[in-house]
């Protein structure tokens, strides 16, 4: 077994105080970024990425003698999503949590290919990728599972453990396979004994990052659960400033970073949206991905994952991927700020708006977009920008946009950083192109913004507040705002 060849044994401490362990092969916090040129990166759908032989970029001489040291789980998937592209930790890490979804098409008979997440306590997300050993063909969501690996970010698209990770344990009893599929009890979790069933029956949503927290581990939503119509809904009010709609500069975040309050157009508190929570309503995802610059636990990089494998059931959403805004190949489509795919510096990422039907391209089915068995995935989405123009681990704010369409990316509107806040639509329908047409396209140029405070904001005292400075936001914080993932 890899893990008797190589085992450095680290504690995955959570702010709570409970422990589990985690391996890596260097006494080291921070990524390493060996050069994959000569390693062919296989991604979840087995491609070798460079078409040269497959060995995982596993060719480090492995000595079983390394003294084990402990770091906290949190640092290690901090490290790991400030990885970039294709590039591996050094060393090997061994990791638990709580399995959220089996990814089927990537699965074998020999090997099982899945999503979990992390016990520690943002509960992210680490995807595993042909994981093998005793037991994995017993695994299910919900199983509580330690795994052992190398670890990548794959393309900008997820972190994962890549092939050859190994199935430590299933349950918490530290044996290979069998066991209880229970993870170990979190302190004030209160949902560790709690159905499904028994949790929407009264549901409010939740009351703080801990609240979403907690739900997340169990697959519980954190936000509301109407899932919304094709078109937005646009506030009464919305303030400009020579001519053009302001989109609010000011990032009302609490002190940790990990609760974000959103305002009205009069700058009241009008909702919260709560780092690692869950959130299906346009409002509530637009802007969690303007405050955290990733998405809601509930989605995921698969396009094809059924409700009925996943834990999210009907409150399950797809595809986070990147977004290439290529003009030249869709000449229908507007040509987003900046974007990398005409040119320019600015990385954008599409993720699905589960509706209640789009008519507006006859090529998406009318209908429901999660019904709790099947998912129909129509044409919203959201399409968002993002930047680290010098490297410092920040995005840019001047340098991120997140965009809404409902019409497959023949038009857009982009959000303005308020409830009810999307900026003025753009693109071929507002033109008078036909719907996706490569001939009869028409699409008209992005409308410019004012980035700047709203008028007269009144926002909550309790929330740390972040203002727009000319390159970044900026705080006497020791993290970032904003992890480069």
């Amino acid at each position: 077994m890899q893990k008797k060849i190589k085992k450095l044994c680290l504690i995955i401490l959570s702010v709570l105080t409970l422990a589990f362990t985690a391996t890596a092969c260097d006494n080291i916090k921070t990524p390493s970024t060996p050069s994959n040129s000569e390693n062919g990166v296989v991604d979840g759908s087995g491609e070798n990425n460079n078409n040269g032989e497959n060995n995982n970029g596993n060719n480090e001489e492995k000595n079983p003698e390394d003294d084990p040291f402990y770091i906290w789980a949190g640092s290690v998937m901090d490290d790991a999503y400030l990885l970039p592209k294709n590039e591996y930790l050094l060393g090997y890490y061994e990791l638990s949590g709580t399995v959220t979804e089996i990814d089927d098409a990537n699965s074998t008979n020999s090997a099982i290919s899945l999503y979990f997440s992390v016990y520690e306590p943002q509960g992210r997300q680490m995807y595993c990728y042909k994981l093998t050993g005793n037991g994995v063909q017993d695994i299910s969501v919900g199983d509580f599972i330690t795994v052992y690996g190398r670890i990548m970010n794959y393309k900008d698209k997820k972190i994962e453990f890549d092939e050859g990770c190994e199935l430590i344990s299933i349950g918490n009893d530290g044996g290979s396979g069998g066991g209880s599929t229970t993870p170990p009890s979190l302190d004030g979790d209160p949902y560790a004994n709690m159905s499904k069933t028994a949790f929407y029956a009264d549901y409010t949503p939740a009351t703080s990052a801990d609240d979403a927290y907690y739900r997340s581990l169990h697959g519980f939503m954190s936000g509301e659960l109407e899932t919304p119509d094709q078109a937005p809904t646009i506030s009464s009010y919305q303030p400009k400033k020579d001519g053009k709609f302001i989109r609010n500069s000011v990032m009302n975040l609490n002190e940790d970073g990990k609760t974000y309050t959103v305002v009205d157009a009069y700058g009241k508190e009008a909702f919260k949206v709560y780092k690692d929570g869950a959130y299906i309503t346009l409002e509530e995802v637009a802007a969690y991905v303007y405050a955290f610059g990733s998405y809601p636990a509930n989605y995921t990089t698969s396009k094809k994952t059924k409700p009925t494998s996943s834990v999210w059931g009907e409150y399950l959403r797809l595809n986070h991927n990147s977004f290439s805004g290529d003009t030249s190949q869709y000449p229908y489509e507007p040509e987003l700020p900046n974007i990398s795919g005409c040119g320019g510096t600015l990385e954008y990422y599409e993720m699905d708006i589960g509706t209640t039907g789009t008519d507006c391209d006859p090529s998406f089915p009318d209908e429901l977009y999660n019904d709790g068995s099947t998912i129909t995935r129509g044409a919203a989405r959201i399409v968002y920008g993002k930047n680290d123009l010098d490297n410092d681990g920040v995005y840019e704010i001047g340098e991120f946009h997140v965009f809404y369409t409902y019409n497959h990316y023949n038009d857009f509107q982009e959000y303005l950083n308020y409830e009810g806040g999307w900026g003025e639509m753009f693109g071929n329908i507002t033109g008078g192109g036909s719907i996706s047409s490569k001939y009869d396209y028409s699409p008209t140029d992005y409308v410019e913004i004012v980035l700047e405070a709203l008028p007269a904001s009144s926002i909550a005292s309790t929330s740390e507040v972040f203002y727009y400075d000319n390159k970044k936001f900026f705080t006497a914080m020791s993290y970032p705002i904003f992890y480069v993932a």
